[in-house]
């Protein structure tokens, strides 16, 4: 019984990596966040008659943090497809907490420079 609680701690603690990752990887200061606020200013915002500058902000980085989010899962999806488990295991969270981590790079170097 206290496997099974440490390793939901262990779980919860990636999802929480993945969920900050995935947050920071959408700020206004990713390299990604520019070219995603185009796309949304003159695609998406006229259909939805959207005209706030903040709104639009607002979007923009939840776009760009979903997009991260679902491109750092397709690794660990193809893990755990290949591998055939029941449930999501450490490994695989682990595997996506990387790719979020690797796709959040560049803010980390756009910070310090």
């Amino acid at each position: 019984m206290t496997d099974d609680r440490e390793k939901l701690i262990r779980q919860d603690g990636l999802l929480i990596g993945i969920a900050g990752a995935s947050l920071l990887s959408g700020m206004h200061f990713s390299p990604f966040f520019d070219p995603a606020f185009v796309l949304v200013k003159f695609l998406v915002a006229p259909a939805f008659f959207i005209s706030s500058p903040l709104l639009l902000f607002y979007f923009t980085s939840l776009l760009v943090s979903v997009a991260c989010l679902i491109v750092a899962g397709v690794p660990a999806a193809l893990y755990e497809r290949a591998r055939h488990p029941g449930t999501s295991s450490g490994t695989s969270l682990g595997i996506w907490l990387a790719g979020l981590l690797v796709l959040a790079a560049p803010v980390f170097f756009g910070m310090a420079g």
